[in-house]
């Protein structure tokens, strides 16, 4: 039986794939590991505490549970990264070595690590950015990142370590809050739009960026570590797309169901992050290779999160 290890599962992601991986395989077959020993009672699986820079710590997590398979998906992201570089690219990168490592050692059958479109930059076409295309990252978190996504498919093609990985753009969830990126905005927005303030925008009108809603995210992972190792020809990381949007056009969303909601533009150091960013994304080899395929648009998430954000308040 497979036995799978996330780590980071307290963040922003991990507490919902952390989730569906439970109710995937069942909570028998999942082990959450968070610095956060605080984190335990958020899950119905085996919880334990790791610091991903404990390689010492991860190995002996690994052999008491008989783990095959590691989602690694703790990071510090691009906004909370520039605040503290060098411990960012340290804990980013020296983490992932841990779990390369272990995974070459002790041949665990897959690992599962995440990307950003932080990997691009300003020489990357904006528009329908491809699969291979100039990568000239401006933040420390996509430098991490981009490096990265050289050691996965190294591993792979020198040690033949089944990693796989996906380049998320912003993710947007109301359930978990946003871990420090440059696109929590499109998280906060809808929690000031229920509360009845205006909202205070750190990016300005007309920045569009690629986004995903949290489930076709986690949905994106499942498929992509389902998918049969024949079928999966990029080992750095995959281009994935669903939604691609500015500010006005999330609070314009949000109005056609709150129509008083009010928004102001104060753009702050984030703003020139994402300015290095893509505005959409062409991923096409995710659509052919292994089925890739969104189901949520702008309007359809928007009356999701409201709805499920009035119910919990």
């Amino acid at each position: 039986m497979e036995k799978i290890l996330v780590t980071g599962a307290a963040g922003q992601l991990g507490t919902e794939l952390t989730q569906a991986l439970v109710e995937k395989v069942g909570a028998q077959a999942v082990v959450a590991s968070d610095i956060n020993e605080r984190a335990a009672d958020r899950f119905t699986c085996a919880f334990e505490v790791l610091d991903v820079l404990d390689r010492d710590r991860m190995e002996e997590i690994i052999d008491a549970h008989g783990v095959t398979q590691v989602y690694h998906l703790a990071a510090i992201l691009s906004a909370a990264g520039e605040k503290n570089p060098l411990f960012t690219w340290d804990l980013n990168m020296k983490s992932l070595l841990n779990v390369l490592e272990l995974a070459r050692e002790k041949q665990l059958n897959k690992i599962y690590w995440p990307s950003s479109i932080a990997v691009f930059g300003p020489g990357t076409p904006m528009v329908n950015t491809p699969q291979d295309c100039v990568m000239d990252p401006t933040t420390v978190y996509g430098i991490s990142k981009l490096a990265g996504e050289r050691w996965c498919a190294y591993y792979n093609k020198v040690y033949g370590v089944d990693v796989r990985s996906i380049r998320y753009p912003g993710l947007i969830s109301y359930k978990a809050a946003p871990g420090g990126g440059t696109t929590d905005y499109a998280v906060e927005i809808y929690h000031a739009a229920l509360k009845g303030e205006t909202f205070p925008c750190f990016l300005e009108k007309g920045t569009y960026l690629p986004m995903m809603y949290m489930p076709d995210a986690i949905k994106a992972t499942l498929d992509l570590m389902d998918a049969p190792e024949e079928n999966i020809k990029v080992r750095s990381s995959y281009n994935v797309g669903a939604l691609s949007f500015d500010p006005e056009g999330i609070y314009e969303s949000i109005k056609k169901y709150i129509p008083e909601f009010e928004i102001e533009y104060h753009p702050d150091f984030r703003q020139d992050i994402a300015n290095s960013w893509p505005d959409s994304i062409d991923d096409s080899a995710a659509r052919e290779q292994w089925g890739w395929e969104p189901e949520y648009d702008l309007d359809t998430m928007t009356s999701h999160i409201l709805d499920n954000l009035k119910v919990e308040k």
